[in-house]
């Protein structure tokens, strides 16, 4: 049984929810546990960018405990205290999208996602920071600045989903949810140690949206292990006629078991991928090929033709700010950074038989990803080309002597996987000689998330990178 909080913020979340119901923890204790947690290391880190009121919180903790003492059982995340993303709307609680527009902004209604969570008994303790209105892989903006990599706060902790990836690393809440574009699941999780996962488009439906049958962002959760990531999704995942492209299958069979055996499961690691990259990182996701091979799989150096994946994945982008925000840029327009111009800019040249032609490309990607696929279950590369970096620096502008062309020309190793729609996780695999955290991607079939969860656990397992802490708790 917990005793102390620091014990409390650090167990697996499955556990947390079975002490709750078995009444060796009380919704209040947890809760208790968590706000200290902030209160201790908040300020080092800047996560939690809106807080609930703690008086509210501890009423909802109340309420969680009085219920189970009645018999009743709110649900897989009975009493759970859970990270909000900053771009998912919240009812009553302040939802900025890291941008001076909307710094006052609280919401009348709940987005899907966070639904979800509380149809679910979590109760929603806050606000994790975000990119200004998500874009970028450096999680800083106007209002709240910068936040800072629990294991070396010199640096990144990624983005877009940074503030809710650090919330869970420093046991500030024991799940967050996110939602990945270009990595954004992803690369904060290979940065601070952490798990994520960009599910299959539709997996977790994306409501509301101005764009229904938009696969490139996707919503998901983020955990300190692999049990909890899955445990997280079976809440976040199942069917949403509101949803155009939402998958027809329940999120309950998630919150199974694990394990599986790999014997013979054929699995591609990553050669380059005709990319710049950090040293480092390369060798250090290499190396995991023996862990495969120590799980029974066949592993092959291979990968699939990423050809167009780069242009694809910017002209949809491009279109999908300028719809956001394109209308704003004449009234607006100093209030939004430069990142939201460009896409706006380049947004505004796009053609009709342009994008017609860019979406033939995309399925012929597609289409070879299918058939890479039907040789090998799984492909496996980094998350990112670099480690963490500076974080007074927007962007890496050159990888390996390779000048980057953009903002987000560093994160082409998880983007071009977004552009396919294939589902990825990161799971921690390494440190580097400076002590920083590397993660590997592991990529799946087509709506294949729970082969991709199963990997990742057995890989997380035999390895068990992931049980190192961060340096500021």
């Amino acid at each position: 049984m917990p005793h102390s909080s620091d014990e409390i913020c650090f167990m697996r979340a499955v556990d947390m929810v079975d002490a709750i119901r078995s009444k060796k923890v009380s919704a209040r204790e947890v809760m208790q546990a968590h706000l200290k947690q902030i209160h201790q290391v908040n300020a080092k880190v800047n996560a939690m960018v809106t807080l609930v009121d703690e008086d509210e919180l501890m009423a909802q903790a109340a309420a969680a405990d009085e219920a189970l003492a009645k018999g009743q059982w709110l649900g897989p995340l009975h009493g759970l205290p859970v990270a909000v993303k900053d771009l998912h709307e919240t009812r009553g609680i302040r939802t900025t999208f890291g941008s001076p527009l909307h710094k006052d902004y609280v919401p009348d209604f709940d987005c899907r996602v966070v639904q979800r969570e509380k149809e679910a008994g979590a109760i929603v303790v806050g606000k994790t920071n975000v990119p200004e209105v998500g874009l970028g892989s450096q999680t800083f903006n106007p209002i709240f600045g910068a936040t800072h990599n629990p294991y070396d706060t010199t640096k990144t902790c990624g983005g877009s989903t940074g503030g809710g990836v650090v919330a869970v690393a420093c046991g500030m809440a024991p799940l967050a949810d996110g939602s990945d574009m270009g990595g954004s699941l992803r690369n904060p999780p290979n940065f601070c140690n952490m798990v994520g996962i960009r599910t299959s488009p539709g997996r977790v439906p994306n409501v509301p949206t101005s764009l229904g049958w938009f696969t490139l962002s996707v919503p998901g959760p983020v955990a300190r292990n692999v049990t909890d990531c899955a445990y997280f999704l079976s809440v976040l995942a199942g069917y949403d006629h509101h949803s155009p492209i939402s998958i027809e299958q329940p999120g309950s069979p998630f919150a199974q078991t694990l394990g599986r055996s790999f014997k013979g499961v054929r699995v591609a690691m990553f050669k380059d991928m005709g990319l710049p990259w950090d040293p480092e990182v390369k060798s250090a996701v290499q190396a995991q090929r023996k862990v495969f091979e120590e799980l029974g799989c066949i592993v092959e150096e291979a990968e699939p033709d990423f050809t167009d994946a780069n242009e694809a994945f910017l002209a949809w982008r491009h279109w999908s700010v300028e719809l956001a925000y394109g209308d704003l840029i004449a009234t607006h327009g100093d209030e939004l950074n430069e990142y939201v111009h460009w896409h706006v800019e380049e947004g505004r040249k796009l053609t009709g038989p342009y994008l017609s032609r860019i979406e033939a490309k995309r399925t012929a990607l597609y289409q070879r990803l299918c058939n890479f696929k039907g040789e090998y279950e799984f492909f496996i590369l980094p998350v990112n080309q670099v480690l963490p970096f500076d974080v007074n620096t927007r962007y890496p502008t050159e990888i390996a002597g390779v000048k980057m062309e953009n903002y987000m020309a560093w994160m082409k190793s998880a983007y071009f996987i977004s552009a396919a729609g294939n589902p990825a996780m990161s799971v921690p695999c390494a440190f580097s000689s400076g002590g920083l955290p590397i993660g590997i991607q592991i990529v799946g079939r087509h709506h294949d998330d729970w082969g991709v969860l199963q990997l990742g656990y057995a890989f997380e397992q035999a390895t068990g990178i992931g049980r190192r802490r961060p340096v500021v708790v």
